[in-house]
């Protein structure tokens, strides 16, 4: 689910950041406590403020998704520096899995409103295409932006009611060197599922790729 909140004034963030929300007197709480942590799943120049998550059974995520219009949060941030690099001539490889996608929606609407130059490639994994956040967002901004590439696989898509005609099975080094043949030097961005995260990271430092042109955020629990 996408929440979307009312910008603070002179909020000003990168896309990739994140922030904290805290609830503010939940009429429930468990023992997760009342904040998490959001990456900004809107871009920068979007009115609102965008968070996605996969919705889990906690009371935090209860009390959000049934709380009414204009309640109020708390925020804080915005914090991190999973953002784009600028250094135009060394393209950008995002690497996303499930709600993974969320830093990586702003970087690329944003990228595409200020018409960037970067070379942006996005792969982005789920078991169906019905559990892909923004898919259809992802895959349509490459109409707009001819320096941007989406591929989407499904790991499970013989599960999905809706018919899938793009690339299936995890994100491996042979997929990779199928779209990067001819791209490079890159910086690669991963986040994800803390062992999906884990795993390309090992498969990127197998095919050489330096720590310093990896970036990773791992997103667990939800």
């Amino acid at each position: 689910m996408a929440f979307r909140f009312e910008k603070p004034t002179q909020f000003v963030f990168k896309p990739g950041q994140f922030i904290d929300m805290t609830l503010v007197d939940p009429p429930e709480t468990d023992t997760e406590g009342n904040v998490r942590t959001f990456s900004i799943a809107s871009a920068p120049d979007e009115g609102t403020l965008m968070v996605a998550t996969r919705m889990r059974n906690t009371a935090f995520k209860r009390v959000l998704q049934t709380m009414p219009l204009e309640a109020e949060v708390t925020i804080e941030g915005p914090f991190g520096n999973l953002i784009l690099h600028a250094d135009t001539g060394r393209p950008a490889i995002l690497l996303a899995g499930g709600i993974g996608i969320t830093p990586f929606r702003s970087i690329v609407l944003q990228a595409t409103k200020e018409k960037l130059p970067h070379r942006i490639v996005l792969f982005y994994s789920n078991r169906r295409p019905e559990d892909a956040p923004f898919l259809d967002e992802l895959q349509a901004i490459q109409g707009k932006n001819l320096h941007y590439t989406c591929v989407s696989t499904m790991t499970e898509p013989a599960k999905s009611s809706r018919p899938w005609h793009g690339e299936t099975g995890y994100i491996t080094r042979a997929m990779l060197s199928r779209y990067l043949a001819n791209v490079g030097p890159p910086i690669y961005y991963v986040v994800g599922p803390p062992g999906m995260v884990d795993g390309l990271r090992s498969t990127l430092k197998g095919a050489g790729i330096d720590d310093e042109d990896i970036r990773t955020e791992k997103f667990a629990g939800y």
